[in-house]
């Protein structure tokens, strides 16, 4: 099947769908989209179902040339976008046609592009999923070698997503919390520590984990591994919090302070290095309200 071909791959470009569900059991991380909103609404403008397939490209530097007629949109990064050298507006929906030369330069602000394809993209899955997962070789990394398959597709028009839905990734995020797991084992004063200060990512986060630099926190104890899901906030001994992300590893044995709530993981993977970040308490109650009318405008219920 034709499709898009790859001409520059960028630094790591990867397609996923909603993840590899229903095997953290036997030790298989999930994957998925690190930002689940920019890629739901990626989707959602080509009005493809959720977790359709699509490209995650990290800070950009992508160039494909289309041999199908087909529509595409990117959300998410604020990457310079055009089609053979004219500027494309992000966050809709537009036409491609066989022959023309998509370029997504380097990231302005935000670290990750979703890029989408109506009908989404075809690849054969690996335990039910084709999401690339690197670090345990489920899947690759795209190569300037690769045909990204895709079917025709057409619409009658453009259309965008809504100016009050769209991000802005150069902000100081403010990160809601869920308390929890061991929380109730830390001191009083280490958590009003934690939401007290203006932490900062450090480089060495990816794809599995954010981790934050700032003042240490003092953890309790803990003797045993128990599992874990994207959004734990775990507490090494060096009092420096990690914030599992969506290639987390399926069991833990670090105290957990809480999770992150599952809409603010989308916001956190797109700061870069060294961005300051701060967190405030969330309600388990107000985090699944929101939670509930996400899923029901994206379609998952």
């Amino acid at each position: 099947m034709s499709g898009l071909r790859v001409l520059k791959p960028g630094p790591q470009s990867v397609l996923q769908d909603a993840g590899r569900r229903g095997w953290q059991h036997l030790g298989v991380s999930p994957a998925g989209p690190m930002d689940w909103q920019a890629a739901a609404w990626a989707n959602h403008l080509l009005n493809n179902p959720w977790g359709t397939p699509l490209l995650e490209i990290a800070l950009g530097g992508v160039e494909l040339q289309a041999e199908v007629d087909t529509w595409v949109a990117v959300c998410g990064a604020q990457v310079p976008l055009s089609l053979d050298g004219q500027p494309l507006p992000l966050w809709t929906r537009l036409p491609l046609r066989k022959g023309q030369q998509l370029r997504l330069g380097f990231a302005h602000s935000g670290q990750r592009a979703y890029l989408a394809v109506a009908g989404g993209f075809h690849a054969e899955p690996v335990l039910g999923s084709v999401s690339v997962q690197l670090r345990e070789g489920q899947g690759r990394a795209l190569q300037a070698v690769d045909v990204l398959a895709c079917g025709q597709a057409h619409f009658s028009h453009a259309a965008s997503v809504p100016w009050p839905y769209l991000p802005d990734y150069r902000s100081k995020p403010l990160l809601r919390v869920i308390t929890g797991g061991d929380a109730a084992s830390f001191a009083q004063e280490q958590l009003h520590d934690f939401f007290a200060q203006t932490w900062q990512l450090s480089p060495h986060s990816d794809r599995m984990g954010a981790r934050l630099i700032g003042e240490p926190l003092r953890p309790p104890e803990r003797q045993w591994s128990l599992g874990v899901g994207r959004g734990a906030i775990q507490v090494p001994p060096d009092g420096q919090p990690i914030i599992l992300q969506a290639d987390h590893q399926t069991m833990g044995g670090y105290p957990l302070l809480g999770w992150l709530h599952p809409l603010d993981q989308g916001r956190l993977a797109q700061c870069p290095a060294h961005h300051p970040l701060r967190f405030t308490p969330v309600s388990i109650g107000d985090a699944q309200t929101e939670l509930r009318e996400f899923y029901r405008f994206f379609r998952r219920i």
